[in-house]
């Protein structure tokens, strides 16, 4: 047969298909999951004639929630937007998709992809994603068997954490004041000190607290000795504040630290664990000591036995709560003294009970305030507005990460050290900044944040004075950024202005892996 072009029976070229590609792992230690996921998916689209001519990534993120992962949100904002221009998203299985829950939460991202035109293909499961009634079946079965190994894994994962913590290993979590945590082998024998944010490298490891430096451990005596005499945590704190000591986190010291070393089971060698759990993003849940995992006599002590139990006596005799009459008496006494009341004032006053007494008393502190006619309105609006910048930070740091892999780059963020790294090339820190008014009329917004350790880009962002909209953004290398003032102002000269933007498109720039079309 003639296969000339102009030959009416020559059978006609089938299209291609634009198809985007979605990749999700859990964790970063599956380190070739999402190169898995990508090969596997271009070979399914070579099969099936697709051109994959978007990528959507989560990488390190959790299946259970829509929250965390900025690659499906974006999925969905293309999609629903139309500005998608696929026709098909290729998933390596229902399980990348997402672990959620709740099935019906899986579902209705893919619906809202359906409704918009466009359809999920899954190239590693065995049914057609074709919408008949055995395709929906295997679907639901492989949604609730997905949830199902979620909540499995979790419960494997606590019956190992249960059986480290009675053989006396640590259950996880930072040392503490006065300890520092020893990796061991699996016979016991010392490998080395971790420092904070360091983890053990493999899982036969394990992690032991063993006595920190001379000078804490004595702190921590002399903490118990001052509250056997008759200090309060609050007396404790401000001695030690004075002295020019910290915690281990590097902060002052609260009635709140005090108190946490004094109650502390781990200074006499016992490990406690599960006091509070927090599993498959459930709200926190604090647990009753019968469920508690104990191991005693597992830690080396830093204080005696009837030290620490005189301690104890004292704070039980101390917890006598007052009736609500004397509770609310209080909080008028110390209003009246400081002209305002919060959380911190409330915990940091010796006469008054903590701030988490009186809401478990009365609900919460704002019905607390409104019984001694206190307008705590100015407190929540403050509260409100450190909020929403949160929210607006987060969301400048998703939109980021999105920006640069449409760009081909790459980005990962570290809610632990606050540090986005960019293709493997450069760290950013990200701060934002609400706008104050100084007494002299003019606003300020305050930098003080860019002393953190690592950044090789610091990025401010600053506020208007509604703040919800942004004014610009100070993106300055690190020399620049410790070398600013602590407070900025509208114009801060030419040398630290130049370094502000009305976008991150800068930032993004940088991370760009794609060539960009020559101009003609």
């Amino acid at each position: 047969m003639d296969k000339s072009p102009t030959n009416p029976h020559r059978p006609a070229a089938r299209p291609r298909i634009r198809a985007a590609e979605y990749l999700r792992m859990s964790t970063e230690r599956q380190i070739y999951s999402i190169d898995n996921q990508r090969d596997a998916i271009r070979n399914y689209a070579n099969v099936m004639g697709y051109d994959i001519v978007a990528t959507y990534e989560d990488p390190g993120r959790s299946g259970l929630s829509l929250v965390g992962r900025p690659g499906l949100r974006r999925l969905l904002e293309d999609v629903e937007s139309r500005r998608a221009d696929f026709e098909t998203v290729v998933v390596y299985d229902v399980s990348r998709w997402g672990r959620f829950q709740n099935t019906d939460e899986s579902a209705t991202y893919e619906y809202r992809c359906q409704m918009a035109g466009v359809r999920i293909e899954f190239c590693a499961e065995l049914f057609v994603n074709d919408g008949s009634i055995g395709s929906d079946v295997l679907k639901a079965i492989k949604r609730s068997m997905a949830a199902e190994y979620s909540r499995m894994l979790s419960n494997r994962v606590f019956a190992g954490q249960c059986r480290i913590v009675a053989l006396g290993f640590s259950g996880g979590g930072p040392a503490g004041y006065g300890f520092r945590r020893l990796l061991v082998d699996g016979s016991g024998n010392p490998k080395a000190m971790l420092h904070r944010n360091e983890r053990k490298g493999l899982a036969s490891d394990r992690v032991i607290l063993v006595p920190g430096p001379k000078e804490e451990v004595l702190t921590v005596r002399w903490m118990f000795n001052q509250f056997v005499k008759g200090k309060t945590e609050a007396e404790i704190a401000a001695a030690l504040n004075a002295r020019g000591l910290v915690t281990e986190r590097g902060r002052p010291w609260t009635k709140a630290c005090v108190a946490t070393i004094l109650t502390g089971e781990k200074y006499i060698g016992n490990s406690v664990w599960n006091r509070i759990s927090h599993r498959l993003l459930h709200d926190r849940v604090r647990n009753p000591p019968s469920a508690f995992v104990r191991a005693d006599n597992v830690i080396e002590p830093l204080v005696t036995r009837a030290l620490f139990e005189r301690a104890q006596a004292i704070r039980r005799a101390r917890a006598y709560l007052k009736p609500d009459e004397e509770l609310l008496a209080d909080l008028k006494k110390l209003l009246k003294q400081r002209g305002r009341l919060s959380s911190p004032i409330i915990d940091a006053a010796p006469f008054c009970h903590s701030a988490s007494i009186y809401v478990h008393r009365f609900g919460s502190m704002k019905a607390a305030y409104q019984l001694i006619g206190y307008d705590a309105s100015a407190n929540y609006r403050k509260l409100d507005v450190s909020n929403r910048l949160n929210q607006i930070r987060q969301q400048t740091i998703d939109d980021l990460m999105s920006n640069i892999a449409k760009a081909g780059g790459f980005a990962r963020y570290d809610p632990k050290t606050k540090l986005m790294r960019v293709n493997d090339e450069f760290s950013v820190a990200i701060w934002i900044a609400r706008r104050r008014i100084i007494v002299t009329g003019y606003p300020r917004w305050i930098f003080w944040n860019r002393g953190l350790v690592g950044p090789d880009v610091t990025i401010l962002i600053r506020m208007k004075s509604d703040h919800q909209t942004v004014r610009d953004f100070l993106i300055a290398p690190v020399h620049e950024a410790q070398s600013a003032p602590r407070m900025l102002n509208a114009n801060n000269g030419v040398r630290l202005d130049a370094f502000l933007f009305a976008s991150l498109d800068p930032v993004v720039e940088m991370a760009r892996r794609e060539p960009i079309s020559a101009i003609p």
